[in-house]
């Protein structure tokens, strides 16, 4: 069994560091079995969330949502990849005119393979975070510009992703893509946003699709947590 762990929401809190007493006990689970993760986050945010015990001890680390590929810390593949200038000046129009008066800065994060777009921006912390993520579930900004990116530019993926982001991709670079690198055929895979409209969605549905593949939807560290030592 491959087991496949999203980061954000699944092992750690939401942009924070995995909790201690899980910390420990998560490790010796990956130092048992095989283990790998998938983040939309780049490898040095994964790094920062889970300490390098953890990085040493799971096969592959895909960050970007994939776009960048280590096994047993070392790079095997990367994809590159520019926003389009038109994408560019749409999202700047929502950030412009959206009615979330609360900005934190750091609104664009071009990584590999991807663009991160953030209303209230990515230096929001804590309870900021929450209260945008409540309105947002009320109001569905995200889940609206997402369907605005994929209905007019066809060759792009546009997903919620976390408390406050939207992932940006070319077509065919979400989370998905990791299972080319997975040989096992079981893989069980842990995401708290399998939704249609979450980042962890195509990975979910592409997971079910292989033959022994299976997936949890968690909501939260503790519920990962408590699904693990059921299964250990």
């Amino acid at each position: 069994m491959h087991y496949l762990f999203d980061v954000d929401g699944t092992l750690t809190p939401s942009r924070e560091k995995i909790n201690p007493a899980f910390q420990q006990w998560f490790l010796g689970f990956a130092r048992t079995h095989t283990v790998s993760l998938v983040s939309g986050s780049d490898y040095q945010k994964t790094l920062a969330q889970l300490g390098p015990e953890i990085i040493e001890a799971v096969k592959f680390v895909f960050s970007c949502s994939g776009n960048v590929v280590r096994e047993n810390g070392e790079i095997v593949h990367e994809h590159s990849w520019s926003t389009p200038e038109p994408v560019m000046d749409y999202l700047k129009s929502e950030l412009f005119t959206s009615p979330y008066d609360e900005r934190f800065g750091k609104h664009f994060e071009h990584r590999t393979g991807m663009l991160n777009f953030s209303i209230i921006g990515r230096n929001a912390r804590g309870q900021d975070r929450t209260d945008y993520f409540k309105w947002d579930l009320k109001h569905g900004e995200r889940e609206r510009i997402a369907k605005t990116i994929n209905d007019t530019w066809p060759d792009l993926h546009a997903v919620v992703g976390g408390e406050t982001g939207i992932d940006i991709s070319s077509a065919g670079s979400d989370k998905s893509q990791v299972l080319g690198w997975i040989d096992d055929p079981e893989v069980m895979f842990f995401g708290d946003r399998t939704d249609p409209i979450g980042n962890d969605y195509t990975l979910a549905q592409a997971t079910v699709m292989r033959r022994q593949g299976t997936f949890h939807t968690v909501a939260g560290w503790k519920d990962t947590w408590e699904i693990l030592k059921k299964l250990a």
